[in-house]
Formats: C-alpha cells, structure tokens, sequence
C-alpha cells in the first residue's frame, strides 16, 4: 500500500534518535511562542501558581507557550539536581494527570533521572511497594491527601525529598517535604545553562528512561524497564503514522503543530504517556488537562480540541451522555435512533448513493452535529487504547463523524504495537503493526477451534522491534520466560493477523474461558457487544471450568426507568428490588437473546445474574485504565456467580 511505504520514506524534524529530555528542548526550540499547555483553574491549590505562572480563572483555561514550559522544566531540572538527585536514581510521580506532572516529567528526565510512576488510586501500602522496588529517592505527590498516604508508610521507605505539587499547611517542621514551588526557586536561583546541557548530554539513547508497573491483577505488579530509546522510537513510530506526511490528502487526520488534544488518562499508564504527552510534545502540538473524567463534555467545550486519546469505557460513557440528553422527550429519542441507525448504515456501506448521502446530511443536521459541537465542535479524530472496543460503537462514532482510530499495544511495547492509518482505518481491527515493528504468530497456543473460520494467522502475538523493553526490574527468571528464543516478546494476546496485515485482537491468554466441554471462549468480543446497550452498562461473562457461558450484568437504571416510563411500568424506586423486577428481567433477556445472535452456541449466555453495582476504580472492581479486574469481580460476587451453576445443575441445564 502505497501509505505503508510512504511512512517509511517520511522525513520530519520531529523523528530522532536522542533521548527524551533533548528531544523536549529540540521542540522548545522549534515552537517556542506556540501554546504548549492548557490549564483550568479553580480545580487546584497550585503552588506553581502566581511564582512559575499566572493562575487561570476559576472554571476557565489559560495558556503556556513552549518557551514558558520550557523555562519551567530548566528550573525544575535545576532545582532536582540541588535536592541532590543525580543521574540514574529513581524517582516518584504519585498524582493525577495535570500540567505539573508533565512538566515535572521532563524536568526529572532532563536532570538525568529515571521517573518510576504511582496512580493516584493508589494505598498507602501499594504506593510504599511501588516507591520502594524500584528504590526511589524522591517522591512528587499531588497534594496533601497523597502526602499523608506516604507518610504513613514512610519507615519502611528510604526517601530524601518529598515535593507536593500543591500547597501546603503545617509541614514547616520537616525539611525534606516542600511544594514544587520551593523546588522551581531553588532552580531559578542555581540555574546554569552550561550545567542543564551536561545534564542533558550525560543522558545517553539506551539509558532508563521510567519504570512503569503492570497492573498486578494476577500476582505482584512488576516493573517495566523502559528506556529512552524505547519511548523516542516509539514516538518516531507513531509519527510516521499519524504525522502530516506530503502524500495524505487534505481531509485525512493529522497530528501536528495545529492540534490541541485533551489529556484525562492517567499519564502514570503507559498509553497516555507515550501517545497523549511524549508524542504530542514532540510534534509541536498544544495538550489541555481536563479537570476530571466526569467533566469531559464542559472541558471539550472550552478547549475546543482536534482530538483526544481515550480508553473503551470512556467513549461508551460519551455515548450514554449524548443518548441521555436525547432521550428528554420521545421525539427527540426517535430522531436520535434513526439517525444512529443512518450513520452506521452508511459506515457499512462501500457504495452509499444519493438517498442514503441525503439521509445521512438530514442525519448530521438534526443530530450529529450537535454532537460534535457538543464536544467542541472541531474534533477531527479520537484514538483507543488499552482495551477492545465494540466494533458497532466503533462504526457508530465514524458514522457521525467522529471517527475512532482503534490501536493496540502494551506497557512492554512504549505502547504502540499497531494502530489505524487514518487514510486507510478498519473498524473490527486494531490496524497493521507499525514501522520496524515485527510482528508474528504463535499458533500452538490456540485450539483448532479457535483458529477454524478465521482468515489469516490466529495465535499469541509475538513481537520485536526497537520499542519493546529490555527487561523487568530485579525478574530476571520473569524477563527470560516473557521472550521466545529468537528474541521476540510473548504478549499473552490472542489476535489474528489477516491477510491484509491488520490485526484483530481476539482476548488476552490468561482471560480465556475453558468449558468442561473442551470448548474455549473469549470473553471480550461477547462483553463488547452490549457496549451501545440502552439498558446494560456492563457485563462480565463467566464460565471457566463449568458447561456454558453465564454473565454478571449491570443494567444501566437510567435507561430502564426512562424505557419503563415509556411504557406504563412502575419500577421500585430501590434500584435492587428493580433488578428483581419481572418487566426488567424481560428486557434484560431480550438484550442478551439479540446479543448472542452474533455467536455460535456454545458463546452464547445462557443464564445471568444482575446487579446495581457498576464497576468501577473507586471501589476497585476496576483499574485506573478502566478495565475489568476479573479476579476482584469474581470474588465480590461469588454467590452470584455460584448461584448461575448451582441452579443450572438443579434444572439440568443442557450442555453447550
């Protein structure tokens, strides 16, 4: 494909090979008075505020250019060094994502250090682990709360400094706790410039960069070693892909020195480093931080962004927001699923034609635009990582104009593995593998069940290419098992490689379920296909070691009442007792019957449980990159689950 050899032959001032403090200084240097940052105010108690720069008005944005964050990150770098960080010793960024820990990132990889990351969620005791492992010397924390989270655990910890990004009250007595004002004046006031060039120089391409944790969802979390290279290589990777190359057309995509992306994923994961930071820095562009994930809608409203990179879940909340808001009377919510239907009509179709071209513009008049201009109204495209997203979400969202790039990677991998080409996207695929990317097949993994019907190759993906880490940290016995022979990474990941060379994801090794009637089956795609769901939010299929597929499901209340209101139905007002309700059971069962049209037999649910808990991070059911914490799930809600196969075996139900 001609795309494919052009990303090869691109050239750009943006792709190098120097490490990623240098790299930052290059783009200062190239986009100096662009707008590098956006931040709101009246969120939080910034010390930075009023001494690195003007603070923003309450609810509203304000800008830095490139030159002002540069500034920052040289005073910061400065003012590290003095706090006696050298080159190589680790250190901690434990906080949501925001402005300051971007600029403490590149002031920490400036000054030579290695930064090793902590979510936000995190207990005093897996923050202690995630400090303590890796050795770290210091620790940035967000503000007070997080601060006390350390201390608590500090005995059993061996740190020298411990910086808060907020203010602070009552810590005069201890030395070693300042704000990241205290630490940017120090480094305005020892600022050289000779000495930040030995810094940066003292850096060399294959040194490490971060160490970043797996989640630890099925045993200890283990520590990533990624390096410069791995991080700079993988930018150069991306770029080649979504950059502003001379052969794409004028309505294609592109990331660059106009964009403005919003930042809401944890920059302490991987994906959101790598694609919603690194990247976009590198590449001139302007990054604005949402206030918090549940704000989206306001925050795209004000930055009126290009773009965003997300996860999954978030683009299904989206959705559920945009089909609340048209379900307020009932001929807004007729008009809002014809036009839904219309747009993913016409994303199927090769060869629309004049009806369906004019359906499709009565469709984006009375609905679509409203959406997009709901988010802003200058969003080109999104991006999504870190989990599988529904193929009909995918297509509805393309439909409206908005379209998903769907993309796949893992922490090992800086993350990027393979991604859509916006010329040339695939819905169903997570794209081909990007450039100097191997990518393979292990096929003795997988049963002849799971490869039968499938065109292409169908195993555990293998890959090698300068992006992928070296190592994990202190697991050599880890590190060695997690590579082939030939040197090629084992992603645990079930995909098929097509024909055409993009990629299907189809589940994660250690997810598959195994019947006792042999048959194995992926939980994902089943899960995926209630993501456009009026009345289920969330689903969990289960069923390893037993006859048949069951399923934990969280019905979305608000969309049963509206839908029960419609229809004369009085629910109790306990949202409990309406899971028991028989009207709501009925539509539950004709959700599921219509989702398991789309599967053979033995995929099929066939019994659930519903509950009103949703999943979520906050009581730990999710991660903070909002996957499913299988394990947790499955423990919260034992009974349930048991209660699916003890009934099932009274009833003697068949076998799949």
């Amino acid at each position: 494909m001609d795309w494919e050899r052009a990303e090869r032959e691109f050239e750009s001032e943006v792709l190098g090979t120097e490490p990623l403090g240098r790299m930052f200084q290059q783009t200062v240097e190239r986009n100096g008075d662009r707008v590098a940052q956006q931040y709101k105010g009246g969120i939080y108690d910034r010390s930075l505020a009023g001494v690195a720069f003007d603070p923003a008005l309450s609810g509203d944005y304000a800008s830095l250019t490139y030159d002002e964050m540069g500034e920052i990150v040289r005073y910061l770098a400065a003012g590290f060094r003095d706090l006696g960080v050298e080159t190589g010793d680790r250190v901690g960024i434990f906080s949501q994502t925001r402005l300051e820990w971007a600029q403490s990132d590149f002031a920490l990889l400036s000054a030579g250090a290695v930064v090793t990351t902590v979510y936000k969620s995190s207990s005093p005791e897996k923050a202690q682990y995630l400090l303590d492992d890796p050795g770290a010397t210091g620790v940035l924390v967000e503000n007070e709360e997080l601060l006390e989270r350390i201390l608590a655990v500090e005995d059993d910890l061996d740190l020298e400094f411990i910086v808060s990004m907020d203010e602070l009250s009552g810590y005069d007595d201890r030395e070693d706790v300042l704000t990241l004002a205290d630490v940017y004046e120090r480094g305005s006031e020892c600022y050289d410039p000779e000495a930040y060039e030995e810094w940066l120089d003292s850096v060399e391409f294959d040194d490490l960069a971060s160490i970043i944790y797996t989640s630890g969802t099925t045993g200890k979390p283990k520590g990533v070693q990624l390096t410069h290279r791995n991080f700079r290589t993988n930018v150069n990777q991306v770029y080649r892909r979504y950059g502003p190359r001379p052969d794409k057309d004028d309505d294609v995509p592109v990331i660059d020195e106009e964009s403005k992306l919003v930042s809401y994923l944890p920059l302490a994961h991987v994906f959101e480093r790598t694609a919603g930071h690194f990247l976009l820095f590198a590449a001139g562009a302007t990054v604005a931080y949402a206030e918090d994930s549940e704000t989206l809608q306001e925050d795209f409203g004000l930055v009126q962004p290009t773009g965003a990179t997300s996860v999954p879940r978030v683009y299904e909340k989206i959705y559920d927001a945009i089909r609340e808001q048209a379900s307020e009377s009932a001929v807004k919510e007729r008009i809002f699923n014809w036009a839904t239907e219309v747009g993913r009509e016409y994303q199927r179709t090769d060869d629309p034609g004049p009806v369906l071209e004019f359906k499709l513009s009565v469709a984006d008049k009375l609905v679509f635009s409203q959406v997009k201009e709901a988010l802003g109204g200058n969003v080109e495209m999104l991006v999504s990582g870190g989990g599988t997203l529904s193929s009909d979400l995918c297509t509805l969202y393309h439909g409206m104009g908005l379209p998903i790039f769907e993309g796949y990677g893992l922490t090992e991998t800086s993350p990027v593995v393979a991604t859509n080409p916006p010329e040339e996207p695939k819905i169903g695929s997570v794209g081909p593998a990007i450039v100097d990317c191997e990518v393979k097949v292990d096929d003795s993994v997988v049963s002849e069940d799971e490869a039968a019907g499938t065109e292409g190759e169908t195993g555990e993906l293998l890959v090698k290419g300068p992006n992928v880490f070296e190592g994990y940290w202190n697991k050599p016995a880890e590190t060695d098992r997690a590579f082939t022979d030939d040197g090629y990474f084992r992603t645990g990941d079930i995909v098929t490689i097509r024909p055409d060379g993009y990629i299907e994801f189809v589940e994660r090794t250690k997810q598959i379920l195994v019947l006792s009637t042999g048959k194995n089956v992926a939980p994902a795609p089943i899960e995926d296909s209630f993501a456009s769901s009026e009345i289920v939010e969330q689903c969990m299929v289960v069923g390893d070691g037993e006859k048949f597929i069951g399923a934990l499901i969280v019905p979305n209340m608000e969309g049963l009442r509206r839908r029960a209101e419609d229809a004369g139905v009085s629910l109790p007002a306990d949202d409990d007792a309406a899971c028991e309700h028989e009207w709501v059971r009925e539509q539950v069962d004709e959700e599921v019957a219509a989702a398991n049209e789309n599967f053979e037999s033995y995929e099929t649910i066939k019994e659930y449980r519903l509950t009103p808990i949703e999943f979520t991070e906050e009581n730990e059911l999710l991660t903070p990159t909002m996957k499913k914490k299988r394990r947790a799930i499955l423990d919260e809600f034992e009974a349930e689950v048991e209660s699916i196969y003890t009934e099932a075996e009274t009833e003697q139900a068949p076998e799949a």
